[in-house]
């Protein structure tokens, strides 16, 4: 009986300080490992860990994946091999600004013929309708857009938009740049690009996912949390929290 109680305990402590991390799957391996990836990207491997952030969310062959706000499709591309062929990756996006000079970076991802599962869905990170469900909703480094004064998003309305993409018993991870606890969101997200995690769980708990726990991969303690995350001390090597929420079934 104590051995079982003492068990459990160790269990609670390991969940509130952080989820373990099992050995990435060989498929993860292989799409972190995959030679098409851009040279720049590889290079900042060492920061982003892609193989412990993907084996974290359980991303597998077969896949439905969404990733929101991707940027230059970092994680997109990690995601596509990921999942494989009988999988399928949605990049979820805001359409072209009217004075856009340029294409949006992920949409020369998606045409390239060695991605040929990824989708772009680019009818706004609030009002996006994916053409199905996913296993596994994914941002990374951008939640905190959703506060951006210029966006002018209804927060809740967005997360419930991204809750209702997500199939039962799927996950939606979170990862993004710590703000100092307690920090205003609003003008935190613009200034600073960062956010409160307390904030974030309140936010997306509320739009009925449940918490499920943590990794420690990404913090850093000695990151001055006072400073953008852009700052030229501290770029890609900002503390860092990345959230598993589940959706229940």
């Amino acid at each position: 009986m104590k051995t079982r109680l003492l068990l459990a305990a160790a269990a609670a402590l390991a969940l509130s300080s952080g989820l373990a991390h099992a050995a990435p799957s060989a498929a993860v391996t292989a799409a972190v490992a995959d030679k098409g990836r851009p040279e720049a990207d590889v290079k900042r491997d060492a920061d982003r860990k892609p193989a412990e952030m993907l084996e974290f969310a359980g991303v597998k062959p077969g896949d439905k994946v969404a990733d929101f706000i991707p940027g230059g499709g970092y994680f997109t591309r990690v995601f596509a091999k990921a999942v494989g062929p009988n999988g399928k990756v949605f990049a979820v996006t805001n359409p072209p600004a009217p004075n856009a000079t340029a294409p949006a970076p992920i949409l020369a991802v998606a045409a390239d013929p060695q991605y040929g599962n990824i989708t772009v869905v680019s009818t706004g990170i609030a009002s996006f309708q994916l053409p199905e469900q996913v296993d596994v909703f994914w941002t990374s480094q951008n939640y905190h857009d959703l506060y951006l004064t210029r966006f002018n998003l209804d927060v809740p309305a967005a997360v419930k938009t991204i809750y209702d993409s997500v199939k039962p018993g799927g996950v939606f991870i979170v990862l993004d740049h710590v703000a100092t606890p307690g920090a205003d969101v609003v003008p935190t997200a613009n200034t600073l690009h960062r956010i409160d995690p307390a904030a974030v769980r309140k936010t997306v708990e509320a739009a009925g996912f449940k918490f499920e726990g943590e990794s420690k991969v990404l913090a850093n303690p000695a990151d001055d949390h006072t400073k953008g995350v852009f700052d030229a001390s501290l770029r890609g090597r900002t503390d860092q929290f990345v959230y598993k929420f589940r959706k229940p079934k």
